[in-house]
């Protein structure tokens, strides 16, 4: 049986290590890594490395020669502004490669999008896996990501099936940008209130379960040419239930005051403007309100589709996240990551 070649992008990622962590094993694939520097590859890879940068054309158009799947694991990310960035960064590097994967007769084309695509339910109602993305406009990431799964829609007539995975928070090992790294060193600045009570249900996946949803997703039969999942982890906890969690593990104070959800919106409206002269990141912004909206999106149509089981719970996934970044040195999250991270 010919071996499957699969191609995985932002391979030193936290997404795109778990993936290449996940398929190492497998005698039936050829495994490529795109990334721009090898030395940060997991060690233990000693397959195939196409070096390159996903912003050079002619990169791209050689990077799908020869394959047969691609997981499209590479981003590039802001939560708040950077909109030249994001387009020149993510967006226009993404719709490039798809364009070449078609082009060059790939079999399946995988990326990893997000929940948050989709808009909270207010009425507390699950989140479906084929609901249509809706822009936010003020957090330019979440617009170019929608854009790409219109894109991928577009597309997916010309015989390269196209696959968007709509994952949860992440959280675990090797992830320095996200709802934790976010959360704890402002929390212990005794600014963060509770929003809306506390009670926003958070949508939280380790690494490991993100590529378990990849994997399972090249070998899935009787797939249409556009397809949507949830990828989410096994339980969906609160807001409270995480502070409370940090709180009870680390001495990370919780929240003395609460405000509405309103009220965070506005506050985040307020710090954007202000940091044209304030120094660093603004302390909140309204991506990381819309972040921290109640979320509810099992993983029900992965389930049924793929055989998707998650299998790590939350509170696992953030101890191992703690840990991993106390290894580290507790280093200071940024609220714009590189090519190699991304924010949900």
């Amino acid at each position: 049986m010919k071996k499957k070649t699969v191609l995985i992008t932002g391979s030193t990622g936290f997404v795109g290590s778990h993936v290449l962590q996940a398929l190492m094993g497998r005698d039936d694939i050829h495994l490529i890594a795109a990334c721009r520097d090898p030395s940060r590859l997991l060690p233990v890879f000693t397959g195939e490395v196409r070096q390159g940068d996903l912003t050079n054309n002619e990169y791209v158009t050689s990077l799908v020669q020869g394959v047969d799947i691609v997981c499209h694991a590479a981003a590039w990310t802001s939560l708040w502004a950077h909109k030249k960035q994001e387009e020149q960064l993510f967006r226009d590097p993404t719709i490039a490669l798809i364009d070449a994967a078609i082009e060059a007769g790939v079999e399946r084309f995988m990326f990893d999008s997000s929940i948050v695509a989709v808009p909270p339910k207010r009425d507390g109602s699950p989140i479906g896996d084929h609901e249509a993305g809706v822009r936010p406009g003020f957090w330019p990431h979440m617009n170019v990501t929608i854009d790409i799964e219109e894109h991928m829609r577009q597309r997916s007539d010309q015989g390269t099936k196209m696959i968007v995975l709509r994952i949860g928070h992440y959280v675990g090992e090797r992830f320095n940008l996200g709802l934790l790294s976010l959360l704890i060193p402002r929390l212990k600045t005794h600014l963060v209130p509770w929003v809306a009570g506390g009670r926003a249900r958070q949508s939280m996946v380790a690494g490991e379960d993100v590529a378990a949803g990849y994997a399972l997703s090249i070998d899935a039969k009787g797939l249409g040419d556009y397809e949507q999942f949830n990828i989410c982890g096994p339980d969906f906890p609160t807001m409270r239930e995480i502070i409370n969690f940090l709180h009870e593990e680390e001495g990370i104070p919780r929240p003395h005051f609460g405000v509405p959800l309103f009220g965070a919106y506005l506050f985040g409206w307020l710090m954007e403007k202000l940091n044209p002269i304030l120094p660093g990141d603004p302390f909140l912004t309204r991506a990381i309100v819309l972040l921290g909206e109640d979320r509810y999106a099992p993983s029900d149509l992965a389930r049924e589709r793929l055989g998707y089981e998650p299998k790590i719970g939350w509170k696992t996934a953030m101890r191992r996240q703690l840990q991993d970044e106390a290894r580290r040195g507790n280093p200071k999250a940024s609220l714009v990551g590189g090519r190699k991270a991304k924010s949900l």
